[in-house]
C-alpha cells in the first residue's frame, strides 16, 4: 500500500498523534486534511514532548514532506506560533506546505464561538472555542476568507471590509458585544501573510504528484469517526468530516488514491465535551483510568469522560470509514484491573440492538450490554515482544478483533515510538 488514511475511531484523542509519527517514518507525505486548532496532538520523541495542533505530525521527521490541506481551517495567529515554537526547537519547516484553498479562522469567528455557547446555556455543544464551527459556517455560506485572500492585500480588503461589517452589526446588536476594526485585522493579518507567504501553494497539484510518482502518502485526520458532522452524535459534533472519505475533499484527491483506511482506537473509551456516552464510568476506575493515561485533553486541557471500549461505536467506525485496520492504543492503561469490559451491544427501551441508533434520545437511553475479561498485572511497556505479553492481554486483543471485524495492525502500549508493537505491515 502507498497511500493510506488514519482516521480516529471513536470520539478523537485515540492517540492518532502518535500512530502518524510512527507511520510518518516510512511514508514520504503526511497530509492533515480537516479541521482546526480544535484538534491536538501529542508525540513524545526521546525525553522531548511536542503538541501540535495544526501542522501534521510528520513534521518531526526531516526530509518529509507535510502538507495542510484544503479541508483544515487555519488560524493564522495560531499557525504562525506552532511554526515559531518548533523552528525554537531546532525543527525544520522547509517541507511544510499549505494550501491556498484552505480557509481562515479569524478573531470574530472565535468570539462568536463564545457568545454562541454561552447562549446556549445548559444545551452548550462544549466546543474548544476555538471558532472552528463559525469559520466552517462562513465557508459554506460563502462568505469565508481563504489562505490565497490572505496574500493579495486589496483582494484581503474588498472581501474582509462587507464580512466585518456584518458581523459587527451581529455582534453589537444581538450580543451586546465591542466591534472590530478592519483596519486593525488587516494590519495584523498582513503581517501573518508575510510569514506564511512561502509555504503556500496548491497542494492538490503536490499530492497527486507525489502519488503519481510512487511515494507513500498518509493522510492524517483530527477529531474522530464520532465526531463527524454527517455521521457522529449529532449536535454533539465537530464541523468537518474527520472520516476516510474526508481526505477526499480535504486533501484534494480522487477516491481511487486511497489504497486503504486504518482506524485508531484506545483500548477503552474517552471523550471530551457534551454528548452521549454509553459506556461512561463514574468513579475510582474512571479516576485511575484518567490519571494513568493523561486523559486531558491536548487542546483545552480539560478532563476526559472515560468508559469502557464500545464495540458497537467499533463496528460502525469499520462500516463508516471502509477500515481495513485497527491500531489500538494505550493498552498498557488497563494494567491492574482486576476486570476489564468490553460492551458488545446495547439494550435499547427492552430491545437489543449491535448498532448505533440516529436518534440522540435512543441513544441517551441505551444501556451497555458487557462481556467481562480477566485482568492482568504485568508492565506492557516494558515488555519487547507482543507475543511475550499476558495471555490475558492478548486474548482482550483478539476479542477486540473479533468484534471489530478487522485485523489489528499496531498495539501501542506507551508513548514512545519502539512502544508500538507491529502484528501487520501498513506500509
Amino acid at each position: 500500500m502507498s497511500t493510506v488514511v488514519l482516521v480516529g475511531s471513536q470520539w478523537g484523542d485515540e492517540g492518532k498523534g502518535k500512530v502518524t509519527d510512527f507511520l510518518a517514518e516510512k511514508a514520504d507525505v503526511v497530509v492533515r486534511y480537516q479541521g482546526g486548532t480544535n484538534a491536538g496532538h501529542t508525540l513524545s520523541v526521546g525525553d522531548q514532548v511536542f503538541k501540535l495542533h495544526l501542522i501534521p505530525s510528520g513534521i518531526l521527521y526531516p526530509q518529509k514532506t507535510c502538507v495542510i490541506g484544503n479541508g483544515v481551517v487555519i488560524d493564522p495567529v495560531a499557525l504562525v506560533n506552532e511554526m515559531n515554537e518548533l523552528r525554537e526547537r531546532g525543527i525544520d519547516l522547509s517541507n511544510l506546505h499549505i494550501s491556498d484553498r484552505a480557509h481562515l479562522v479569524m478573531p470574530y469567528h472565535r468570539r462568536l464561538d463564545e457568545l454562541q455557547e454561552q447562549e446556549r446555556g445548559d444545551d452548550k455543544i462544549g466546543t474548544t472555542l476555538r471558532g472552528i464551527g463559525p469559520a466552517y459556517m462562513d465557508k459554506v455560506q460563502r462568505t469565508g476568507i481563504r489562505v490565497i485572500d490572505l496574500l493579495d492585500d486589496d483582494e484581503l480588503k474588498d472581501k474582509l471590509t462587507p464580512i466585518v461589517m456584518a458581523k459587527n452589526r451581529l455582534l453589537e446588536k444581538l450580543y451586546g458585544a465591542a466591534p472590530y476594526s478592519i483596519d486593525d485585522l488587516l494590519d495584523e493579518y498582513g503581517q501573518h501573510a508575510q510569514t506564511l507567504r512561502p509555504y503556500v501553494t496548491d497542494t492538490s497539484v503536490l499530492v497527486a504528484e507525489k502519488i503519481s510518482q510512487g511515494h507513500k502518502v498518509l493522510f492524517e485526520g483530527a477529531q474522530g469517526t464520532m465526531l463527524d458532522l454527517d455521521h457522529g452524535t449529532y449536535p454533539y459534533v465537530t464541523s468537518s468530516s474527520p472520516t476516510g472519505g474526508g481526505a477526499c475533499i480535504g486533501g484534494g484527491i480522487g477516491p481511487e488514491c486511497i489504497d486503504a483506511v486504518v482506524g485508531v482506537a484506545k483500548a477503552y473509551t474517552t471523550r471530551v465535551g457534551d454528548g452521549p456516552f454509553t459506556t461512561e464510568l463514574e468513579g475510582p476506575i474512571a479516576t485511575r483510568i484518567r490519571e494513568v493515561g493523561k486523559e486531558y485533553g491536548t487542546t483545552t486541557g480539560r478532563p476526559r469522560r472515560v468508559g469502557w471500549l464500545d464495540a458497537v461505536v467499533l463496528r460502525y467506525a469499520v462500516r463508516i470509514n471502509g477500515l481495513r485496520y485497527l491500531a489500538l492504543t494505550l493498552l498498557d492503561v488497563l494494567t491492574g484491573l482486576d476486570t476489564v469490559k468490553i460492551c458488545t451491544g446495547y439494550r435499547c427501551r427492552g430491545e437489543e440492538i449491535t448498532h448505533m441508533p440516529a436518534s440522540l434520545r435512543a441513544l441517551e437511553a441505551c444501556e451497555p450490554m458487557y462481556e467481562e475479561f480477566p485482568g492482568w498485572s504485568e508492565d506492557l511497556a516494558q515488555i519487547e515482544d507482543f507475543e511475550d505479553f499476558p495471555k490475558e492481554a492478548k486474548d482482550y486483543v483478539a476479542r477486540v478483533c473479533e468484534l471489530a471485524g478487522v485485523p489489528i495492525a499496531l498495539v501501542s502500549v506507551g508513548p514512545g515510538r519502539h512502544q508500538t508493537k507491529i502484528l501487520q505491515e501498513i506500509f
